[in-house]
């Protein structure tokens, strides 16, 4: 094998313990530094994804400041602003044409989508859609209109179904009022 002439690098120092091509043996304490950045860049990476969930999705709320949330109230304060359409035949016959009614049923009781729709249908209203909810977990029953002008109708039949308010809404585009029953809906004696 072949011998090679001793160079300055190979007088190394007898108080440094070196480790592979003259390597020093890491500092003490450097390895909680790595730990110390990635810590860091996984709490920038979270909150910048909830955040981004926040911006995408209306339902997420992300509560960064706890003192703005409201606290619901025992009894809440219901704003009305038109009078309720109790008599359908009162309306305009190209408005009643036009109007799509839609009964979900928010709870796991099955057929209360039915008998709320045979109970609007038997007040004169347009007979409506008939299905389950999304979500059967529903604990009210609200009564949701796209536009202002449905707002009387809207009221109307949540007088009608006992639903607890109104909601202006466009999460359901297929009809014009759209009723989700919830736990608390009663339904008509039958007679």
């Amino acid at each position: 094998m072949a011998s090679f002439p001793r160079d300055q690098f190979d007088a190394i120092p007898n108080d440094v313990d070196r480790v592979g091509a003259h390597r020093a043996p890491r500092k003490r304490g450097r390895g909680w530094i790595a730990f110390g950045w990635a810590t860091l860049a996984t709490a920038v990476l979270v909150v910048g994804g909830l955040f981004a969930l926040s911006l995408f999705d209306p339902r997420f709320e992300l509560p960064i400041f706890p003192g703005e949330s409201a606290t619901p109230s025992d009894t809440p304060t219901v704003i009305q602003t038109a009078e309720p359409v109790t008599d359908p035949t009162t309306l305009d016959p190209a408005l009643l044409e036009t109007l799509t009614i839609s009964v979900l049923n928010g709870t796991p009781t099955q057929g209360l989508s039915n008998q709320a729709a045979d109970q609007i249908a038997a007040a004169g209203w347009p007979d409506p859609s008939r299905a389950a909810a999304s979500d059967t977990s529903e604990t009210e029953t609200y009564v949701y209109y796209p536009s202002a002008e449905y707002e009387g109708v809207a009221r109307g039949i949540m007088q009608l179904v006992g639903a607890v308010d109104v909601r202006l809404s466009d999460a359901f585009p297929t009809a014009t009022i759209t009723v989700v029953l919830g736990a608390d809906y009663v339904p008509p004696a039958a007679g």
